[in-house]
C-alpha cells in the first residue's frame, strides 16, 4: 500500500507538471493576443500627420493627389487598414477571454491533482504509523496550498515530502499568476482603456511577478 501510494505521488507530480508546461504555453499565447490588442488600439489612436511644419508641407505639395489629400483628410487612416485593425481587436479580446476560461480549467486541474497527492501522502503517513514507523497526530492538518502549511505535515521520506512541497508552493504561484493578474487584466480590457495602462499590462503579463523561477527549477528536477 505504501510503495503504491509513493508511486501514485511520483506519477501525480509528472501529470502536475505537465499540466504546469500548457499553463505556461497558454500564458505566451494570452501574452501575444494582449499585445495585439495593444498595438490595436495604438493604431485606432494614431495621431495624424501635422501639416503646419515646412517640410510637410512641402512634402505634401509636391506629391498633391486626391487619394493623398483623401488620406490626409480622413485623419491618415485607410478605410481597409481601420476595418483590417478592429476586426483583428475583435479577435485579440475575444481570444483573451478564451484564454482565460482555459488557464482557469488548468488551474482547476492542478488543484485537483494537489488534493490527489495529498491522498496519497496522508496514505503513506497512515501507513508507516500503523506499522510503528511514524507517530502521526491524528489531527494533523492535511496539506494545503502553500509551503509553510505543506511543511506541516509529519515527515516521510525527503523526496516525497519534497515534492509535496514544491507542488503546494507552485500551485499557489500558477493560482496567484491566474488570479491575482491574467483574469483581472483581461476583465479590465476595453476600447477606453489608457495606453500607458496596457503597456504596463503587457509588461507585467511577461514578467509574470508571482512565479518564482528558482522554485520552478526545484521541481522540475524532481521530476522523474
Amino acid at each position: 500500500m505504501e510503495i503504491e501510494a509513493k508511486e501514485k505521488i511520483f506519477h501525480t507530480f509528472s501529470e502536475f507538471m505537465i499540466r504546469i508546461t500548457k499553463f505556461d504555453e497558454l500564458a505566451e499565447v494570452g501574452s501575444r493576443l494582449l499585445v495585439g490588442f495593444q498595438h490595436g488600439i495604438a493604431y485606432l489612436r494614431r495621431q495624424p500627420i501635422e501639416k503646419n511644419t515646412e517640410l510637410v508641407e512641402r512634402v505634401i505639395k509636391d506629391n498633391e493627389s486626391k487619394r493623398l489629400s483623401s488620406y490626409i483628410e480622413a485623419g491618415c487612416l485607410n478605410a481597409h487598414d481601420s476595418v483590417h485593425n478592429m476586426s483583428k481587436l475583435h479577435t485579440c479580446h475575444l481570444g483573451l477571454q478564451d484564454h482565460v476560461n482555459k488557464a482557469k480549467y488548468a488551474v482547476d486541474e492542478l488543484a485537483r491533482l494537489l488534493e490527489d497527492a495529498e491522498a496519497a501522502l496522508q496514505s503513506i503517513n497512515c501507513s508507516l504509523a500503523q506499522t510503528g514507523e511514524l507517530n502521526v497526530d491524528n489531527d494533523t492538518d492535511s496539506l494545503k496550498t502553500s509551503q509553510g502549511e505543506a511543511s506541516s505535515v509529519a515527515p516521510v521520506e525527503h523526496e516525497i515530502t519534497d515534492i509535496a512541497i514544491l507542488m503546494a508552493a507552485v500551485y499557489s504561484m500558477v493560482k496567484s499568476d491566474y488570479t491575482m493578474q491574467q483574469e483581472k487584466i483581461v476583465s479590465s480590457l476595453n476600447l477606453a482603456s489608457p495606453s500607458e495602462e496596457l503597456e504596463s499590462y503587457s509588461s507585467m503579463w511577461s514578467l509574470r511577478p508571482y512565479i518564482d523561477d528558482e522554485i520552478m527549477h526545484k521541481a522540475w528536477k524532481l521530476v522523474r
